[in-house]
């Protein structure tokens, strides 16, 4: 235990660690405040927020579990010398809780309109058809309020099994990981690993299918897609762990990085069609009293005086989202962030 405690400080590890977690929430305060300024979380996929969140959580408790025998070292520390060894836990737990927040804005900000299902009543004559709203819940809706629950059982779950086995396995006489926590911690990193590469499956589906940037922020992909491997290789650097740690976060920087190419054509492609990120025409001046509501490949002409808050401008053959609340002045620094 002596030696594990009384590491010589590595400089450049340290300062690496420390720019990653300054970087980590530097890079989620965008996210975290597009959905806030734009009251809505719409355009996420909630299989991807599931995957992600399962495996940022399992990510974290690998870290902890290999880590353990340094954390216990704080005992007998100071605390900043705690803190230093300790730093590679502190990174992952901060990732898993800057993104869990995620789930958390989607699940508070989802669209009222798109919770319950709408039903169209055909009229009579010429009229156009009744919109009714129904208490029903939308299958969207029904999905996201499982994946909360399932995000939230599975964390509990896999933290009671890792600190079961760290309180009750006798430590490793020469001061490493015992081979029971070993293996659990090889099995979260796996784990990790694999939702890490199909987490950003259903994410680039839906935004391609939608064509549309929606609440994504195109600023986090940024600073995330490159700090993805730089944060792999940190962890590497870290004492005690091994590939099982590092390798979900190098391959979410990758499949982080095809969605942010995605989500910069589809920037392009608003421009070129002036409509925003929800899909709603950006010149007001181009409405008229009558409008074209695109479904699938069928124009349907409709009175702008039947239409309500809720109902979507739609342009061209794209799958628009709803119409974002209008909202007071923002500052240059939010605007920028909505971009």
């Amino acid at each position: 235990m002596h030696d594990i405690c009384h590491l010589d400080r590595d400089w450049i590890s340290n300062a690496l660690t420390t720019g990653l977690i300054l970087g980590l929430i530097i890079s989620y305060v965008p996210q975290h405040l597009r959905i806030i300024q734009m009251g809505s979380s719409e355009g996420f996929s909630p299989w991807y927020l599931l995957l992600g969140s399962t495996s940022a959580a399992a990510g974290m408790l690998n870290m902890i579990a290999l880590s353990w025998p340094t954390i216990q070292c704080c005992k007998e520390l100071s605390a900043g010398r705690c803190l230093e060894i300790s730093a590679g836990v502190i990174q992952v737990s901060l990732q898993w809780a800057l993104f869990t927040i995620i789930l958390v804005l989607y699940i508070i900000y989802y669209p009222t309109r798109l919770k319950y299902v709408d039903i169209d009543i055909p009229a009579h004559d010429s009229l156009p058809p009744q919109h009714v709203k129904t208490k029903l819940r939308s299958d969207e809706w029904r999905l996201s309020v499982i994946v909360s629950w399932a995000v939230a059982i599975h964390l509990v779950l896999l933290t009671f099994v890792t600190f079961f086995l760290l309180f009750t396995r006798a430590p490793d006489p020469s001061g490493g990981v015992p081979h029971q926590i070993s293996q659990w911690a090889t099995f979260l990193g796996v784990s990790s690993a694999i939702l890490a590469a199909i987490q950003y499956a259903p994410q680039l589906l839906r935004t391609y299918q939608l064509k549309l940037v929606g609440a994504l922020s195109i600023p986090m992909m940024v600073i995330q897609s490159p700090g993805g491997v730089v944060m792999s290789i940190s962890i590497a650097l870290r004492p005690g762990t091994n590939w099982t740690s590092w390798a979900m976060f190098a391959v979410s920087a990758v499949m982080q990085a095809c969605l942010l190419f995605m989500c910069i054509a589809w920037k392009f492609r608003q421009r070129r069609l002036n409509i925003g990120d929800f899909g709603h025409p950006l010149d007001s001046s181009d409405s008229t009293d009558e409008v074209d509501t695109v479904v699938g490949e069928v124009s349907l002409p409709i009175d702008n005086r039947h239409l309500d808050s809720d109902d979507e401008d739609v342009r061209e053959d794209a799958p628009l989202l709803a119409k974002r609340r209008a909202s007071g002045k923002k500052s240059r620094f939010f605007r920028w962030l909505r971009k």
